[in-house]
């Protein structure tokens, strides 16, 4: 049995969760979110814990169960808490800013680069250097950070790039001169 499938979820206060079909229905103070109920999971509610259960040991029912639990989850805790990445540009001349819902990055090219947030995001300029991305969808959340992300990434000679917060980059020393 899948282990992550077993965990029950606590609903916390002021989420509600309901069933529609093959729809769960989740909402709560920072929005609504929807999740997939695959065919062969089934749901329990007791007070204010969730259970998911499968009817077989089909290859297919096992790869979902766990998954099914993961996103009922994150979407509980985003509806309740949201999610939240931060992003810090590094390197000389490097910024970014604000351009409606969109953030302008200047990170070295001739041009500027423009990413807009996937559906559900919301991306803030902190300063010209420090980036939050922010939401109820993990998903959306993750894709946006990774698409800010993919513009510049941290190179490991000098450290410059765009890198989440409290990554560790992996620095190599580079070439010498002349070394015998």
């Amino acid at each position: 049995m899948s282990r992550v499938g077993k965990k029950h979820i606590v609903i916390p206060e002021g989420v509600t969760v309901t069933l529609n079909g093959n729809v769960i229905n989740v909402k709560g103070a920072k929005g609504e979110l929807n999740v997939n109920l695959e065919k062969g999971i089934n749901y329990s509610v007791e007070g204010n814990v969730i259970a998911l259960t499968r009817d077989n040991n089909e290859k297919h029912l096992r790869e979902m169960h766990g998954t099914t639990r993961a996103l009922l989850a994150n979407a509980i805790t985003g509806v309740s808490q949201g999610f939240v990445k931060e992003l810090q540009i590094v390197g000389i001349g490097y910024r970014c800013a604000m351009r409606g819902n969109d953030i302008v990055l200047n990170v070295g090219y001739s041009h500027e680069c423009v990413v807009s947030p996937v559906g559900g995001a919301k991306i803030t300029a902190k300063s010209a250097t420090d980036i939050v991305v922010e939401g109820i969808s993990k998903e959306a959340v993750g894709q946006t950070a990774a698409l800010i992300r993919d513009q510049r990434r941290p190179e490991p000679y000098g450290g410059k790039g765009i890198k989440y917060k409290g990554e560790f980059i992996l620095r190599k020393e580079g070439k010498r001169a002349g070394k015998k």
